[in-house]
């Protein structure tokens, strides 16, 4: 066997057809990936993927930090600095973060790192059952036609994106469209404040959102 680096390149670069997900082989007899298949989503093995543990159909690359992952220590820290400059040319970065009761008070210090200063897209999840809903809602909801256009512009919403917002505790479609209208990007949505989500979904939901990105909210809201 020779290696061939273009080869290697070119796994790396590769986005899964419709319906299917590449993973990396640590994930094979993972409650994940059982998930996945259970929800209809195919899944490819490959160990080219680099630092990212999935590729999806919409060519976006997933990191997963765990529980152990955060509590461990700073390990995660220069992984998620190597998948931010090695990650796949023209790949959106997503980083799928445990958020428990362990983990939770290191979660702010994940946030700042990931969203601030690394620029990545973040999303907490419980565990992987939470995240493999995620990620089978993203990978079923490519290739089709989303009929959803801004008010201001002919062009249509990143499913991505949509996605990401409609999976936020209290954020359905309607108001996952609504907030899309004001905010552009997680980011933006991520940064919003309290009083600044209100007018737009209402004050309960907007405590939820800010919540989920930022902090755990009181018990029973």
């Amino acid at each position: 066997f020779i290696f061939n680096p273009m080869e290697t390149k070119a796994v790396l670069n590769a986005v899964p057809p419709y319906g299917h997900v590449f993973a990396t082989e640590k994930w094979r007899n993972s409650p994940l990936i059982q998930s996945l298949k259970g929800g209809g989503v195919r899944i490819l093995f490959e160990d080219e993927l680099g630092l990212a543990d999935f590729h999806l159909p919409n060519k976006s690359c997933v990191l997963y930090v765990s529980e152990c992952d955060v509590v461990a220590g700073n390990g995660y820290k220069r992984k998620l600095v190597r998948y931010r400059n090695t990650s796949s040319h023209g790949f959106q970065e997503l980083v799928l973060v445990e958020k428990t009761r362990l983990s939770e008070q290191y979660f702010g210090a994940m946030q700042k790192l990931v969203v601030f200063d690394l620029g990545l897209t973040l999303l907490p999840v419980g565990g992987q059952a939470e995240a493999s809903q995620l990620i089978a809602q993203i990978v079923h909801g490519v290739g089709r036609e989303n009929p959803f256009r801004r008010r201001t512009s002919s062009r249509l919403l990143d499913p991505l994106v949509l996605a990401l917002v409609q999976h936020v505790p209290g954020v359905g479609r309607v108001k996952a469209l609504a907030l899309l209208e004001r905010f552009s990007s997680i980011q933006q949505l991520c940064n919003a404040a309290p009083a600044q989500l209100e007018p737009i979904v209402g004050q309960a939901a907007a405590q939820q959102i800010h919540g989920f990105f930022h902090k755990d909210t009181a018990a029973g809201t």
